[in-house]
């Protein structure tokens, strides 16, 4: 029997279990988008102390798992500044255990197994994400697309490729 994939990337965020799964994932990361992509699992622990009331809306406590999500997407972020990343997931398991695992480092995003977070796999009841309500319909044709920036296609383009921005030629022919 083979052992399952228990890869994962793990965050030290601000926002509550109730945000990230309304959100449909944990966002604004600086991180290696390449990377994320090729593992199964978001871990997501809670900062407590993050001071800013707009950004934080922290429920857990701190140091702690609260959930974790199977990845299904990496994509730009609409959340912060810079180039920042949206950790989309598909399901979550919420996790009730207070034991402190952060151990203090510097980069809010770290790189392990499930195991380094005291996080048993075969433990986890995973959820579908809920159905989110539609936004508003767009007016115009079914198929418009929205104006984009020749700076904010080359960020698209090499996020998605995994190439550096410079090294995408964009022509436009009148």
């Amino acid at each position: 029997m083979t052992q399952p994939n228990t890869q994962c990337v793990a965050v030290f965020t601000a926002r509550s279990p109730d945000r990230i799964i309304r959100e449909g994932g944990s966002q604004a990361w600086v991180l290696d988008a390449k990377r994320v992509r090729k593992v199964p699992y978001l871990v997501c622990i809670q900062n407590l102390h993050n001071d800013d009331r707009d950004f934080s809306d922290a429920t857990e406590p701190h140091g702690s798992v609260f959930l974790v999500g199977k990845i299904s997407d990496v994509v730009p972020s609409g959340d912060g500044e810079g180039e920042r990343w949206l950790i989309k997931i598909s399901e979550f398991s919420r996790i009730n255990n207070p034991d402190n695992v952060w151990l203090a480092w510097r980069n809010p995003v770290k790189y392990g197994s499930l195991e380094d977070f005291n996080v048993d796999v075969n433990s986890l009841t995973f959820e579908r994400l809920p159905k989110l309500p539609q936004e508003q319909p767009q007016l115009g044709p079914a198929d418009a697309v929205a104006p984009l920036s020749i700076a904010a296609a080359k960020r698209g383009l090499s996020a998605f490729y995994g190439v550096a921005e410079e090294a995408i030629e964009i022509v436009i022919r009148g």
